[in-house]
């Protein structure tokens, strides 16, 4: 009877097996200070069919856990706009295409250097020059780095890579069948399907996405407001994997959509738990093709693999940077960053030599070995960059950066870095929103365009040139976070003189220097004293028996009274100025 009801239940002891690991993993690696990715590789690893065997249905596990891949970039796309994505367009397209060629180029050499057939030497290169999303992304949100300089580039080539899936699997079936046909033709009629596909998601998921939303939202049920969310999802991943496309890029276009409606902070929450669980699964999926025994048996020839291939595309990576003149500290932490093999490299490899018989079995799996250890070390790549972006820093302290945004649009410009504009561009970076920020302390700047890779420019705000070349034509609006008041007051005038219909948001030191601003032409104020003295109040409140929302209530009151007041002076100040 216990054994029908344990059949009853399919893989009830590998799933219990991971909450236990989620439970104990993620904790532990957050005392460590340590991305939860490298325990989840490592329990993967020792748990899969090659160590102890605990699970030993990789294959399943592996389909299950590409909902993380999903989940994860249908979040990274409600983060962004169709108009804020057109803006990569440049990078997507030309960087991502650099990216790919150089590196498939090199590897496809090397893997023929090495005996290989013309067809599997271009198969090898091909998918061994993708990259993991499913890390390199996570990594990017964990340190929230994405709206970064080298974030963009790296969210920008991986998407790229993600188009390139269909055409290699296309190349595959081609030469396992030992077709005549010509591949040039076949793959563009490849790429052609995928433009239609992709534009009819656009074009009917604009309007079916945000009324299957709405309809589910006016039930006010919260079961049914997630099924409809994850419909969506599915759906729309699930419509771009039959059309030959990766799931993953329909998610992306589906988070992308639905990011244009009023519903995307709630999916956000909604979406965050399956996304964190599945991309854990999916981790500890990676971790199980790690086999310990060939690792162990061809330990030399695994090792120098592996350095070989981080080593091509990191420097691969950092040439193609260069080519597309972005700054060198970026361009290199784009390439360490992107050094690694994909998800996609254990499933083309896998037909390559199982299905179609183009690649040898056995290189088939060392080199799966080898696409595993790699992404197992993006982490390690990742630290290594800050580490290098850190002697930068040192090295560039006493340097003035020059600033260049031609290719920034829709972004923000912050004027003062201090601690104020810092926190402003925290915020901005945990929402993908670009930046482009100005200060004129040279060690400010030194430590965050370095170090950081924040793209953080050397300079007065009050200068027009300055403000063109920061893109302020281009931008969303400019906020004004400088210490010195007359140096605030000074760029409001000059903004206002040039940009009259530009969004300006000014930190005030007091009342009277509000009203000052207002009548400079400053479209929001916020007084410093003001806000910093109302959480004061309101823990004050708290301590005194007040429930937090009897305190909130209270504070809102205050602040809407001294906001009208300061509104109220606009006018007045406005005309004392005129007279």
């Amino acid at each position: 009877m216990a054994e029908e009801h344990s059949v009853a239940v399919p893989y009830l002891f590998e799933t219990l097996a991971f909450l236990l690991t989620v439970v104990i993993v993620v904790p532990l690696c957050k005392k460590l200070r340590i991305s939860p990715i490298i325990g989840f590789l490592a329990v993967g690893a020792i748990t899969g069919p090659h160590a102890i065997a605990l699970v030993d249905d990789v294959e399943a596990v592996q389909h299950v856990a590409e909902l993380g891949v999903i989940f994860l970039l249908f979040t990274i796309g409600l983060e962004l706009s169709f108009e804020r994505l057109a803006a990569f367009a440049k990078q997507i397209f030309g960087l991502g295409t650099v990216h790919f060629l150089l590196c498939a180029t090199v590897l496809s050499f090397c893997a023929w250097f090495w005996d290989n057939s013309a067809e599997a030497s271009i198969i090898l290169g091909c998918c061994l020059a993708l990259s993991s999303t499913a890390v390199v992304m996570q990594l990017l949100t964990e340190k929230g780095e994405i709206a970064s300089s080298h974030g963009r580039s790296v969210f920008s080539v991986l998407l790229f890579q993600d188009l390139m899936v269909v055409p290699l699997l296309i190349l595959v079936t081609i030469f396992g069948a030992h077709s005549d046909a010509s591949i040039g033709s076949i793959v563009v009629r490849a790429l052609l399907k995928a433009v239609v596909a992709i534009a009819a998601i656009i074009v009917v998921g604009r309007y079916l996405l945000r009324y299957l939303l709405r309809l589910a939202a006016r039930t006010r049920t919260v079961e049914v407001f997630m099924a409809a969310t994850l419909l969506a999802v599915l759906f729309t991943a699930t419509l771009t994997g039959i059309s030959g496309l990766s799931m993953a890029l329909g998610a992306f276009l589906a988070g992308v959509l639905l990011a244009e409606t009023e519903f995307k902070h709630q999916i956000e929450t909604d979406i965050e738990p399956f996304k964190g669980l599945f991309l854990g699964l999916f981790f500890t999926g990676v971790g199980m093709n790690i086999d310990f025994l060939l690792a162990v048996e061809k330990s030399w020839w695994v090792l120098s693999a592996v350095i070989g291939l981080l080593w091509i595309k990191a420097a691969m990576g950092l040439l193609a940077g260069l080519i597309f003149r972005m700054k060198f500290s970026a361009s290199l932490r784009t390439s360490l960053l992107l050094a690694e093999a994909g998800e996609f490299a254990f499933l083309v490899i896998g037909q390559a030599s199982l299905n179609y018989d183009i690649v040898d079995v056995e290189v088939g799996q060392f080199l799966v070995v080898v696409a595993g250890i790699s992404m197992a070390l993006t982490p390690v790549l990742a630290w290594l960059s800050q580490q290098l972006g850190k002697q930068l820093e040192k090295r560039g302290k006493s340097q003035s950066f020059e600033c260049h945004a031609e290719d920034e649009h829709d972004h923000i410009i912050i004027a003062g870095f201090g601690r104020v504009g810092h926190a402003v561009a925290n915020i901005l970076n945990s929402q993908s929103i670009p930046f482009v920020a100005l200060d004129t302390d040279p060690e400010t700047v030194a430590a965050h365009h370095h170090y950081f890779d924040e793209p953080v420019y050397h300079g007065d705000a009050s200068n027009k040139e300055l403000l063109k070349r920061a893109g302020v034509d281009r931008a969303r609006a400019v906020v004004l976070t400088m210490d010195n008041a007359r140096a605030v007051l000074k760029t409001l005038k000059v903004i206002r003189s040039e940009w009259p219909d530009l969004p300006v948001i000014v930190r005030a030191r007091n009342d009277e220097h509000s009203a000052e601003l207002f009548a400079a032409g400053a479209s929001k104020v916020v007084p410093e004293l003001l806000e910093s003295s109302l959480q004061i109040a309101g823990h004050v409140l708290c301590a005194w028996n007040f429930s937090k929302d009897e305190a909130e209530a209270c504070l809102e009151l205050v602040r809407r009274h001294n906001y009208e007041e300061l509104q109220d002076q606009e006018p007045s100040a406005a005309s004392a100025k005129n007279s």
